[in-house]
Protein backbone atom coordinates (compact mmCIF):
# COMPACT_ATOMS: atom_id res chain seq x y z
CA UNK A 1 0.00 0.00 0.00
CA UNK A 2 1.93 3.41 -1.01
CA UNK A 3 0.19 6.20 -2.40
CA UNK A 4 2.93 8.73 -2.21
CA UNK A 5 3.12 9.51 -5.81
CA UNK A 6 -0.35 11.27 -6.41
CA UNK A 7 -0.26 13.36 -3.38
CA UNK A 8 -1.18 17.02 -4.34
CA UNK A 9 0.33 19.31 -1.63
CA UNK A 10 -2.12 21.38 0.63
CA UNK A 11 -2.27 24.99 0.77
CA UNK A 12 -1.82 27.11 4.08
CA UNK A 13 -5.51 27.99 3.70
CA UNK A 14 -6.65 24.81 3.43
CA UNK A 15 -4.24 23.69 6.42
CA UNK A 16 -5.85 26.07 8.86
CA UNK A 17 -9.33 25.23 8.20
CA UNK A 18 -7.86 21.36 8.85
CA UNK A 19 -6.46 21.96 11.84
CA UNK A 20 -9.55 24.10 13.00
CA UNK A 21 -11.83 21.35 12.07
CA UNK A 22 -9.57 18.52 13.78
CA UNK A 23 -9.76 20.80 17.38
CA UNK A 24 -13.65 19.06 17.36
CA UNK A 25 -12.10 15.69 16.75
CA UNK A 26 -11.54 13.28 19.17
CA UNK A 27 -8.99 10.31 18.74
CA UNK A 28 -10.03 7.73 16.34
CA UNK A 29 -6.99 4.80 16.32
CA UNK A 30 -4.56 5.01 19.05
CA UNK A 31 -0.56 3.61 18.47
CA UNK A 32 -0.61 0.92 21.22
CA UNK A 33 2.32 -1.47 22.23
CA UNK A 34 2.07 -2.92 18.39
CA UNK A 35 3.15 0.12 17.09
CA UNK A 36 2.51 0.22 13.51
CA UNK A 37 1.66 -2.72 12.51
CA UNK A 38 0.11 -4.00 9.67
CA UNK A 39 -3.37 -4.44 11.86
CA UNK A 40 -2.83 -0.79 12.68
CA UNK A 41 -2.13 0.08 9.62
CA UNK A 42 -4.91 -1.47 7.52
CA UNK A 43 -7.51 0.25 10.63
CA UNK A 44 -5.73 3.57 9.82
CA UNK A 45 -6.55 3.08 5.95
CA UNK A 46 -10.16 1.79 6.94
CA UNK A 47 -10.72 4.91 8.88
CA UNK A 48 -9.16 7.15 6.19
CA UNK A 49 -11.61 5.71 3.65
CA UNK A 50 -14.41 6.85 5.95
CA UNK A 51 -13.70 10.04 7.05
CA UNK A 52 -11.38 12.31 5.34
CA UNK A 53 -9.49 13.80 9.03
CA UNK A 54 -8.99 11.61 11.69
CA UNK A 55 -6.72 12.00 14.97
CA UNK A 56 -4.32 9.47 15.81
CA UNK A 57 -3.32 9.53 19.62
CA UNK A 58 -0.15 8.01 20.51
CA UNK A 59 -0.69 5.76 23.53
CA UNK A 60 2.75 4.39 23.25
CA UNK A 61 6.26 5.02 21.46
CA UNK A 62 5.57 8.84 22.20
CA UNK A 63 9.68 9.03 22.29
CA UNK A 64 9.15 8.20 18.56
CA UNK A 65 6.03 10.29 17.23
CA UNK A 66 8.28 13.15 15.69
CA UNK A 67 9.14 9.94 13.29
CA UNK A 68 6.64 7.86 13.39
CA UNK A 69 4.13 10.65 12.13
CA UNK A 70 5.70 11.47 8.87
CA UNK A 71 5.29 6.96 8.12
CA UNK A 72 2.09 6.92 9.33
CA UNK A 73 1.09 9.67 6.31
CA UNK A 74 3.07 8.27 4.12
CA UNK A 75 2.44 4.11 4.29
CA UNK A 76 -1.37 5.44 4.20
CA UNK A 77 -1.28 8.28 1.60
CA UNK A 78 -2.65 10.87 3.80
CA UNK A 79 -1.66 14.06 4.81
CA UNK A 80 -0.02 14.85 8.22
CA UNK A 81 -2.11 18.22 9.17
CA UNK A 82 -0.34 18.91 12.90
CA UNK A 83 1.12 17.09 15.22
CA UNK A 84 0.44 18.16 18.89
CA UNK A 85 1.28 16.59 21.56
CA UNK A 86 0.71 12.97 21.70
CA UNK A 87 -1.73 13.47 18.86
CA UNK A 88 -1.66 13.39 14.97
CA UNK A 89 -3.76 14.77 12.54
CA UNK A 90 -4.29 13.03 8.97
CA UNK A 91 -6.25 13.98 5.97
CA UNK A 92 -7.06 12.00 2.73
CA UNK A 93 -9.43 13.37 0.43
CA UNK A 94 -11.70 10.53 -0.48
CA UNK A 95 -11.14 9.55 -4.05
CA UNK A 96 -13.30 11.33 -6.60
CA UNK A 97 -15.79 8.51 -7.71
CA UNK A 98 -15.75 7.81 -11.28
CA UNK A 99 -19.58 8.29 -13.12
CA UNK A 100 -21.09 4.89 -13.36
CA UNK A 101 -22.19 3.71 -16.32
CA UNK A 102 -25.98 3.75 -16.80
CA UNK A 103 -26.13 0.37 -18.23
CA UNK A 104 -27.94 2.04 -21.27
CA UNK A 105 -26.48 0.33 -24.66
CA UNK A 106 -26.55 3.03 -27.40
CA UNK A 107 -27.12 1.81 -31.26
Amino acid sequence: MHFGAMMVPLTNAQMRALKAQAQRLKATLKVGKEGLSPQFLAALDDALKRRELIKVKFDYFKEEKKELAPQLAEKTGSHLVTRVGNVVVLFRPKPIAEPQPSGEMKP
